[in-house]
């Protein structure tokens, strides 16, 4: 999809700002195209489901002279000790988890206090529009979970901003941190990219 709909890029890239270091994991990362964006600035980790992805996602690195320590895991069970990232970045595939629950659990014990998720997902625009919703049946339809991801947070203790960027408003940037853990709780070795 980041080829054939060069959009997708400019969503993706939207994430940028929000990413803060030293330490970033991207969970799901696909053809590693984000990775290739920020893998310079930050030690870079990263997770995919598909063995085939991580392999692929290693090469687009290396062409661009980039590394990352990229694995095969799933999100559920992510391979990495407690409070051990500033940012996870995860896009365009929380709503392929068939528990949202379990995943958004798991992100928040490997971030550190005041860590952020910043997160690119589908969920239902706003003003409920024809064409944003047209979009978020059809993607439905092919398989995606869409969940009311301000309630998921909420259950879960989260506070987060949301912006509607793309797709009719189908298309929802998050930036969430756990409830009562402000970036002022970071030190000042993590605050440093």
């Amino acid at each position: 999809l980041v080829k054939s709909l060069p959009v997708w890029k400019n969503w993706l890239k939207r994430t940028s700002p929000h990413i803060q270091g030293p330490r970033v994991l991207e969970a799901s990362f696909g053809t590693g195209y984000l990775l290739t964006q920020y893998a310079d600035r930050f030690q870079t980790f990263g997770i995919d489901y598909n063995a085939a992805m991580a392999q692929t996602s290693k090469g687009n690195l290396q062409r661009r002279g980039l590394t990352a320590d990229l694995q095969q895991a799933d999100v559920v069970h992510l391979p990495y000790a407690s409070h051990s990232f500033d940012t996870l970045v995860n896009t365009m595939a929380f709503s392929g988890y068939p528990d949202g629950i379990a995943a958004l659990t798991e992100m928040g014990r490997v971030l550190k206090p005041g860590g952020k998720l910043v997160m690119i997902d589908i969920d239902y625009p706003k003003d409920r529009n024809r064409l944003g919703m047209a979009l978020t049946k059809f993607l439905m339809a092919s398989g995606d979970i869409i969940r009311d991801m301000g309630a998921l947070f909420d259950q879960l203790g989260w506070e987060f901003q949301e912006e509607e960027i793309g797709g009719f408003g189908s298309v929802h940037l998050y930036v969430a941190r756990r409830r009562g853990e402000s970036a002022s709780h970071l030190t000042q070795r993590d605050n440093l990219t």
